[in-house]
């Protein structure tokens, strides 16, 4: 008879087999109340699960983030047995969990507004108070797919038809309305109590522009209303801050349909990514990196052989040229190889750091991309390090210290820390993954940060870890790796001569701090809301005049500038000063320079900021050791003493 082990220690012995639910009641009457889900040995499962051995339990309620996830899933489930109770013509498509929400795609004769989603609402409201049993069956291919075509439903025939193997299908219904989905769900409706659709959108079947064009209507579900209103404050502060918008307001970069997902920067967005790269490329100099250029179109031969053309060839350029098939380059990592072949290496080479501003390109479709932070062509500040199986965790150390400091710097203080194990498919020996595991999550301990672990998530060649910030609005970004790589510098014949004067194949370490600077600039845009600290701001000074007398003095505070490096600008036009500082605040420069008669006379210039802080009159010199020193500590706010 099952012996169940609680999160505490606790442990529970029960003469027969028992559902989740039912442990939950002999815990108590809250637990039995609140349980949504239960993981038996790690594993989610329904609160009907029957446990029939000895098994951990961890009871699940909305308190748990994985409770939250159960409530959601659950709520796409009840939006999709509204819309066909009001549309029944309606075919569903899918209807996944995403971050903060769920979406469903629909294929209807009906062309949903969002003046629909008041009635569609009231409805999801009726059926959760109906609070409906939701049960899950398991059917057999063959029943699943003639269940759905007596339905109508093309859609979910193709999606069964299609999935690999011939093993029964898992389904949940509630009344009338019943899903193809693996769960688990919430015990029933009543247990949905805060949601609210959000948007539509358009989008291809399966992501292909091949197919029909499906409606997607977005929506969220929450635990509280508390929650939920503190989510529809976040997402209505992350509209204001669209980059995409941000851009066209400050003019720093557009997209066109003749370029689809490659950028078109102007002057002001330009400054702004050279900054970024100037930036990096300093920083990584100063601890050993070297900084090389590859080919952008590559023969086919070697993308074969680094099994890119086999795993990756439908998201790749390619082209024929001189009969031979060319791709051009999604990643830089098989041209690094390249660079670390050329003449014989030695262990005491090692490690070798090649770093590079690759530009790839990548063929994603046409509906995933958006703005800046889905492209085709971007830049990669990418990096591979040759190392030894015993440099691993040093190196791996070192580079955590390095993405630290430089997400400091853009103002990113909370960084979100995952390391990705073994997954069931990989290459290379369980003795490799346990060294290499092992020395990841030693260099992460040295951290001191905290992190979690993602078992099984790891690449196919060697574990990872991925960082992601968390932004001023609770948003969360993935944009660090590093990852171990076993297996391609073997692929493509890379050796070194050991100590012992054999050859040996290295270790490679792919690493990456900011990810792709285009999605990395488009989050610097939406964090900070268009107000660039001094040292990205695309103009970091604006002088103005108060009449046309001042204009040459202007001119040649605006040249010592210039010469002195900084990004300067004049705004010597025929209106009032306070029309002139309004429009340059607006416009987020984070040093206003006034100039009237008493500068003019003092070899002065008046300081303000973007904020409105009078800094007072001051030489052009003592302005330029602030900026100097602004700019040197890469402060986040102009005008504030550090």
């Amino acid at each position: 008879m099952p012996v169940i082990t609680l999160p505490d220690g606790k442990t529970l012995n029960f003469d027969s087999p028992i559902s989740v639910q039912a442990v939950a009641a002999s815990i108590g009457v809250g637990l039995a109340k609140a349980a949504l889900a239960g993981k038996v040995d790690g594993v989610m499962v329904d609160t009907a699960y029957i446990i029939d051995k000895d098994a951990t339990l961890n009871i699940i309620t909305g308190r748990d983030p994985e409770g939250l996830e159960v409530i959601r899933h659950s709520c796409a489930h009840l939006f999709a047995q509204s819309i066909k109770a009001l549309y029944p013509e309606t075919q569903i498509t899918i209807g996944p969990v995403i971050d903060d929400g769920f979406y469903y795609d629909f294929a209807s004769p009906k062309t949903f507004t969002e003046a629909d989603f008041a009635a569609i609402e009231k409805k999801m409201v009726e059926l959760a108070a109906a609070d409906m049993q939701v049960t899950r069956s398991v059917l057999s291919r063959d029943a699943a797919i003639k269940l759905f075509q007596e339905k109508g439903e093309n859609y979910k025939v193709e999606i069964i038809q299609d999935i690999p193997g011939d093993e029964p299908l898992s389904f949940y219904q509630q009344g009338d309305f019943i899903d193809l989905c693996r769960g688990p769900h919430v015990p029933s409706t009543g247990k949905i109590k805060v949601f609210k659709l959000l948007k539509l959108a358009g989008a291809y079947w399966r992501g292909d522009s091949k197919n029909a064009m499906l409606q997607r209507i977005y929506g969220t579900a929450w635990t509280s209303k508390a929650d939920l209103d503190a989510y529809l404050h976040r997402i209505e502060e992350a509209e204001k801050r669209d980059h995409r918008k941000l851009a066209k307001k400050f003019d720093l970069f557009h997209l066109q349909e003749e370029a689809p997902g490659m950028v078109f920067w102007h002057p002001k967005g330009w400054a702004i990514y050279q900054s970024v790269e100037q930036y990096i490329r300093k920083t990584i100099r100063e601890v050993g990196y070297q900084e090389v250029k590859t080919p952008q179109i590559v023969d086919r031969i070697l993308w074969e052989r680094s099994g890119h053309w086999e795993k990756y060839r439908e998201h790749m350029f390619t082209l024929k040229a001189d009969e031979h098939d060319y791709a051009i380059k999604p990643m830089n990592c098989p041209c690094h190889v390249q660079i670390f072949n050329q003449g014989l290496k030695s262990y005491r080479d090692l490690p070798l750091r090649l770093a590079e501003f690759g530009s790839c390109h990548r063929n994603e479709t046409s509906g995933a991309l958006h703005g800046l932070m889905r492209v085709r062509g971007f830049v990669q500040d990418d990096a591979h390090i040759f190392c030894t199986e015993d440099h691993i965790q040093a190196e791996v150390a070192a580079f955590n210290q390095l993405l630290l400091n430089v997400y400091r710097d853009f103002g990113f203080n909370e960084v979100i820390i995952k390391l990705s194990t073994r997954p069931p498919q990989r290459v290379g020996s369980d003795e490799i993954w346990d060294k290499a595991e092992r020395a990841l999550e030693v260099a992460l301990n040295q951290t001191g940060l905290a992190w979690t672990l993602a078992p099984g998530d790891g690449a196919f060649y060697g574990p990872k870890i991925d960082y992601s910030c968390k932004d001023s609005i609770g948003r969360v970004w993935q944009c660090g790796t590093v990852q171990v790589d076993f297996s391609m510098p073997l692929r493509l014949g890379a050796s070194y001569i050991g100590e012992d004067g054999l050859r040996h194949t290295p270790v490679m370490l792919h690493r990456a701090i900011l990810g792709s600077l285009e999605r990395f600039i488009g989050i610097l845009i939406e964090e900070t809301g268009g107000n660039f600290p001094a040292w990205l701001a695309p103009i970091q000074v604006v002088v103005l005049n108060i009449t046309d007398a001042q204009a040459d003095y202007v001119r040649s505070v605006v040249n010592s500038l210039q010469k002195q490096g900084f990004r300067v600008d004049q705004d010597l036009r025929n209106e009032k000063i306070g029309f002139k500082i309004r429009e340059q605040s607006i416009q987020r420069v984070p040093y206003i320079l006034v100039v009237g008669e008493r500068e003019v006379a003092a070899k002065q210039v008046a300081v303000r900021t973007r904020n409105g802080i009078d800094l007072g009159s001051m030489t052009v010199k003592e302005f330029t050791d602030r900026l100097s020193l602004d700019i040197a500590n890469r402060s986040q706010e102009t005008g504030v003493e550090e």
